[in-house]
């Protein structure tokens, strides 16, 4: 016998920065600024993640490569890694992550690598709390997952071990 299953997500797009509300603009702005001190010399592709805890503390994170790959850090991680080692028992409530390319403009909204999803997923997970995650590339529009689900419906987690 064979079954088909089928998943589906939902996510909501804001079309502009603008469109966002104040306080996931906020997030945004500082996501933008953090991208700009990532080490990024062999990519040439910046990424600035911001989260936003319950503690009402913002955690940033900014992508750290290093020419022995795969030895850097991708922005979410650094961000993610931050906030369970300062705050390990606060949650993290938001996530807000921008990408932009020193060789081409990204104009559409980058979600987190695998490795960041799977990162993101264990904190979820930890926390019993969703969270909520938006993206964007440097211009253009926004997606926003209300949970890491949308983007790793199939998470390995602790209860596989």
């Amino acid at each position: 016998m064979n079954k088909k299953i089928t998943i589906t997500t939902q996510f909501s797009v804001f079309e502009n920065f603008e469109y966002l509300p104040m306080d996931i603009q906020n997030l945004m702005e500082q996501a933008i600024a953090v991208r700009k001190n990532a080490y990024a010399p062999y990519s040439k592709f910046k990424v600035g993640a911001a989260l936003f805890l319950d503690n009402g503390k913002i955690v940033l994170g900014s992508n750290q490569e290093n020419a022995a790959y795969p030895s850097g850090l991708c922005a979410e991680r650094v961000a993610v890694f931050q906030a369970g080692a300062v705050y390990p028992d606060v949650k993290i409530l938001k996530m807000a992550i921008t990408a932009a390319s020193e060789t081409n403009k990204t104009v559409a909204p980058i979600p987190p690598c695998g490795a960041c999803r799977q990162a993101i997923a264990e904190y979820e997970i930890k926390q019993e709390t969703p969270i909520e995650i938006y993206f964007m590339g440097e211009t253009g529009s926004i997606y926003k997952s209300d949970s890491l689900r949308n983007l790793l419906p199939f998470m390995f987690d602790k209860n596989f071990l």
